[in-house]
């Protein structure tokens, strides 16, 4: 296992420490954010943490986070999303998880993605595939629509995109559909237990760790446009086999 891979881990076991702690605490603060989005107080320790350790172990590399924003300018970034599903974490909701990436000249290499309240770790390094506990997992092989499960986080969020008639209709024409949300839906695509996770607006470190995983899995990531791309603003994670049907839905 390479060393930054490595790190990124212990980082998640840090992580989870925190949000397993104040997960379901009565006594949770919880504050809004300019944006509207909730944030706890967990979301803000969990960021600081990994910007500790960080500043430790790669004090050459930059750093982006949800909470504290970015710095350092340099070619190396980690990419931090402290708690993914904030608005599941602060309603005990056990569907959440730290995101922490490594990306270098603007591509991804490491994902960590750790729900530690589902039990479920996934992660990946370019080159070496993607796992699930220790598990190698890999995308389906369904090639036909009317065959394959689709997931997405809110259709509120594609009446805002514009895309809403053309996400009902590609749902119309799947086997099944099941709002499953955030990081889950992409995690599903990489262990080839769905086929389809479609997300109308994702911040980059919402994405980050998302794409090396699915894409070691042998699946394809990329944004509504096509671009392979954690920073394009919206994620589309499919098994490789159905993703330009599915981008062809929303042109």
């Amino acid at each position: 296992m390479n060393p930054d891979l490595r790190l990124a881990l212990d980082l998640a076991d840090a992580a989870d420490a925190i949000t397993l702690r104040h997960f379901q605490s009565t006594t949770l603060a919880v504050r809004t954010k300019v944006d509207l989005s909730p944030v706890s107080e967990a979301d803000e320790a969990v960021e600081r943490l990994l910007r500790e350790r960080l500043a430790v172990e790669r004090p050459e590399d930059g750093i982006v986070g949800e909470e504290f924003g970015t710095s350092g300018d340099a070619a190396r970034r980690w990419v931090l999303d402290p708690i993914d599903g904030t608005k599941n974490y602060v309603r005990g909701i056990p569907v959440y998880a730290t995101l922490i990436a490594l990306v270098e000249n603007d591509q991804p290499i490491v994902g960590v993605v750790s729900g530690p309240a589902m039990g479920r770790r996934w992660w990946a390094s370019r080159g070496e595939g993607a796992f699930c506990n220790g598990r190698g997992i890999h995308a389906s092989r369904i090639g036909e629509l009317a065959q394959a499960h689709i997931a997405y986080d809110s259709i509120t969020d594609h009446d805002k995109h514009g895309s809403s008639e053309a996400m009902l209709t590609l749902i119309r024409n799947c086997d099944r559909a099941r709002g499953f949300g955030d990081f889950w839906s992409h995690m599903l695509v990489a262990e080839g237990a769905i086929e389809i996770a479609v997300e109308p607006f994702v911040a980059p470190w919402d994405m980050a760790a998302v794409q090396p995983i699915v894409e070691e899995a042998g699946g394809r990531f990329t944004d509504l446009h096509g671009r392979a791309r954690f920073d394009g603003g919206s994620g589309l994670s499919t098994n490789g086999l159905l993703h330009e049907r599915v981008l062809e839905s929303f042109r």
